[in-house]
């Protein structure tokens, strides 16, 4: 039922009794009262002879809280209609009812709320005292009232029929009344239990207190629940008014959220708290009147403060205030009415008796209306931060899915990355082990000039538009492997880095269509068309295979790169990963570390392989050789140069080995021994900058040796760079160093270059010497050389001479000097200084 219509049903109900009493042969009568002291007591007959009766000037007696007893006395007219004597406050302790019929008492009855319920003579919360009168008889009731509590007396003639016709009435209001509670209470309790809000539970408790409180100030408590037991009852009346307050304060300032919004009245309200249970505590040592006025006289303050509360909070902008300020205002009203009736600073009429009752019947549906619209607004902020949340998700989602977009895909062309190509690589080695796939990249080595010339802008505009091109022709390419295929994009290409892409192929497929192949990576190395321009982007492809050549994407891409910076792929625009040919696995980067350390710790050694002269048979130099004793396996000795070379420690290894080859021969000198050390140098070492000048300066510092160490440099190597080459062999000519062109003749090199170079010395390469002995055009080719270096000026050497036959064809052909293992191998130092020493008795190779 709407709470509106409910509400006024209930008011209808409420001002029945009040519309049908004039119909009622009912009447209050007029009465005398007579007022003593505790210590006075009187029987009724003392109390009917006294003189100190006065009238009541009042229609219903309320002496308020007083504790002097009370006597009444009041004739009853109608004795034929008149039967029944009410009084409807059910809260007087001791009360005697006497009959008297022409100055004799008839009948006396005993009773109060201090008695047990079952000794009433009608078992009616209200006091109720039947009767039956003769016609034309004079008769007068007696009462005599003594309580604790207040005293007031509302009392009543009444027809029986009539009287519990209206009681009947009563009772179905009250059934209502407390229903409307009960109701409220148990749909509280059930949102409590659903939703486990402590504002809920705190309304429950509220309202229970109030409930209690009304039925034990109607008496009905006493009837339903403990009859047999009078003190329950009156420590009942005690204690529900502090319960009912403590519960509705603490719900206020729950209901409210006072502890958020206001701090002052938080305080307030929990002192008021306080206040109450200590008047619950206190009323367990004072008697029943005391008790009763602190209850009492704390309640009406207390519903004040929850009154004023609402207004505040509503003032502050607070939406629950509104409900909160009619809710509490008709209870605390309500209550005020009945509080004052109780002091009896008003008359006791049906809106002074039933006050709380009808304020807290407005305040449970104010209040019930009030959380079922906050249940509606906190389900409506549920579903709307719910929306509000998914919303989030749906953006955080959206947000995520552009990230990894971003994460997956090069900001520029839209490629997959290189972290696409490695999770799309492993998918598919996981998927199929047995499957043999190419992974190729293509490096544009181009790119760098193109961006000097033409600006960031167009590059990257070239680069989008070499990415579409790239990924239509590999598509084309047979056997080709998506990287990534949806709906609105297919890619067969990736962008690894901004100059490098690399695309996946079914390597059987390919194998099988090799000339497709071969006519997609033309097309590939086609010039990129911008704006009329022709523009050569030069790129590279380097390829590898799985599991040949290894067996994860991470891997499998680092070999496609080596293989694409090779040297055939700068010849031929292609070049496959060949594992001989890779100077940059791991095992390489150790070996770096250990040379790195070995050259900071001396852990190198140099060698020294005597020349001798062919003429004299004299010992005229030693060429050095690096050598790494403490390497396990050893590394030959063009490995190590090359792997000095390429990791860029040649710089100090010739540096060390410049200096230990001074070292030898101040050592050889101190021996006895003036010959010459030769030191071979690195085509890189002549492109430093500052090479000439450290030879300069060392040289310096060893002057006594200037002219004994020469530098050996081969023919192939000064070709990559021959202008460089040859002023900075110019630089060391200044300097005082003989220059030797080592393994002359297994190069491509230019006479007429060479003709340039400041060499004084040329050594033949052992190539040309090994089967000088069993090859005719060998020692054509050789005689040849010799007779030209000589007629050009230069000292010949022949390297590699292993046996007397080839000696003995090198004398016979004017070579000047020789080098090889029929003199020695390389020996260490303290070796070659013992092969010295011994060299007279060698002096027959000379002689012979």
């Amino acid at each position: 039922m709407n709470p509106a219509k409910l509400l006024a049903l209930l008011l209808l109900c409420l001002a029945l009794p009040l519309n049908t009493q004039a119909a009622n042969p009912s009447y209050v009568p007029a009465m005398d009262y007579l007022r003593l002291s505790p210590d006075v007591q009187l029987t009724p007959e003392q109390a009917l002879s006294s003189a100190q009766w006065q009238v009541l000037s009042e229609e219903t007696p309320n002496f308020g809280y007083i504790r002097d007893h009370i006597w009444l006395r009041f004739p009853v007219h109608n004795p034929e209609l008149i039967t029944l004597l009410e009084i409807s406050y059910p809260q007087l302790d001791y009360i005697d009812f006497y009959l008297i019929q022409d100055g004799n008492i008839i009948r006396h009855v005993s009773t109060g709320d201090q008695k047990p319920f079952l000794e009433r003579p009608v078992k009616h919360p209200h006091f109720l005292f039947p009767f039956q009168l003769q016609p034309d008889q004079n008769y007068q009731i007696l009462l005599r009232i003594e309580t604790e509590g207040a005293m007031q007396v509302p009392l009543k003639l009444w027809n029986s029929r009539s009287y519990f016709e209206k009681a009947s009435t009563e009772s179905q209001l009250h059934a209502g009344y407390y229903g409307i509670l009960i109701t409220v209470i148990c749909f509280n309790l059930f949102v409590f239990l659903a939703l486990r809000e402590r504002v809920y539970l705190l309304y429950v408790l509220s309202t229970f207190g109030y409930l209690i409180l009304v039925g034990s100030l109607n008496g009905i408590t006493y009837q339903l629940l403990w009859p047999d037991l009078p003190a329950i009852q009156n420590r009942a009346m005690l204690l529900t008014v502090p319960f009912a307050m403590v519960f509705t304060l603490l719900f206020s300032r729950s209901f409210l959220r006072l502890d958020r919004s206001s701090p002052i009245l938080n305080r307030l309200i929990l002192l008021t708290i306080a206040a109450n249970l200590l008047v619950a505590a206190v009323t367990f040592v004072v008697d029943y009147s005391t008790g009763s006025r602190l209850t009492v006289a704390l309640a009406i303050p207390s519903c004040l403060l929850l009154t004023v509360v609402g207004p505040l909070q509503w003032a502050r902008g607070n939406p629950q205030a509104v409900y909160y300020t009619l809710a509490w205002g008709a209870l605390t009203l309500g209550s005020a009415i009945t509080g004052a009736n109780k002091y009896g600073l008003i008359p006791n009429h049906f809106i002074t008796a039933y006050g709380m009752q009808i304020g807290s019947a407005l305040e449970a549906i104010l209040l019930s209306l009030a959380l079922a619209v906050r249940i509606y607004r906190e389900r409506q902020d549920k579903v709307l931060a719910r929306e509000a949340e998914l919303r989030a998700l749906e953006a955080r989602r959206a947000a995520e899915l552009r990230l990894m977009d971003l994460a997956l895909h090069n900001p520029l062309t839209g490629l997959p990355n290189r972290s696409s190509y490695e999770m799309r690589l492993s998918e598919l080695i996981q998927a199929s082990e047995q499957e043999r796939y190419g992974i190729a990249v293509i490096h544009l080595n181009n790119l760098n000039s193109v961006t000097k010339t033409l600006g960031h802008r167009n590059t990257d505009r070239i680069l989008e538009l070499a990415s579409k091109h790239f990924n239509a022709v590999i598509r084309d390419v047979p056997g080709a492997i998506a990287i990534e295929q949806s709906d609105v994009r297919n890619f067969y290409l990736a962008n690894l880095d901004p100059q490098t892409f690399a695309f996946l192929v079914d390597a059987r497929e390919a194998e099988a269509a090799h000339r497709a192949v071969l006519r997609s990576i033309e097309e590939v190395r086609y010039p990129m068309d911008f704006l009329g321009m022709q523009v050569p982007l030069s790129p590279q492809l380097g390829v590898a295979f799985y599991p040949e050549h290894g067996a994860d994407g991470s891997t499998l891409i680092r070999r496609a790169m080596i293989a694409e910076g090779s040297k055939r792929a700068r010849e031929r625009g292609i070049a496959y990963y060949k594992p001989a040919k890779d100077s940059y696995s791991a095992e390489r980067l150790t070996l770096v570390s250990e040379l790195r350390h070995a050259i900071d710790n001396n852990g190198l050694a140099l060698y020294l392989q005597p020349k001798m002269s062919l003429k004299s048979g004299n010992i005229e130099g030693f060429e050095a050789l690096i050598r790494w004793p403490e390497r396990k396996p050893p590394v030959r000795a063009d490995e190590l140069i090359a792997l000095a070379e390429q990791s860029g420690l040649i710089k100090p290894l010739t540096r060390w080995v410049l200096q230990e080859a001074l070292n030898m021969r101040s050592r050889l000198l101190e021996l006895g021994f003036e010959t010459g050390i030769a030191v071979n140098i690195s085509p890189n070492n002549l492109r430093e900058p500052d090479f000439a000048v450290f030879v300069q300066r060392l040289m310096q510092s060893y002057h006594h040796h200037t002219g004994a160490i020469s530098f050996e440099v081969t023919e192939t190597s000064m070709m990559q760079d021959p202008l460089n080459s040859l002023k900075a062999l110019n630089s060391l000519k200044a300097t005082g160093i003989p220059l030797s062109i080592d393994d002359f003749g297994s190069g491509y090199s230019s006479l007429s270059y060479i003709k340039q170079l400041p060499a004084s010395e040329i050594k033949i390469d052992r190539s040309l010497i090994t089967e000088l002995s069993g090859r005719e055009e060998d020692r054509v080719i050789v005689r040849t050389t010799i007779e030209m270096c000589h007629s050009l000026g230069y000292t010949v050497v022949a390297e590699g001479v292993e046996d007397e036959i080839t000696l003995k064809l090198l004398e016979e052909m004017g070579c000047d000097l020789i080098q090889g293992y029929i003199l020695t191998r390389p020996l260490p130092f303290k070796e070659i200084v013992d092969w010295l020493s011994d060299q007279p008795s060698r002096s027959r190779i000379s002689a012979s």
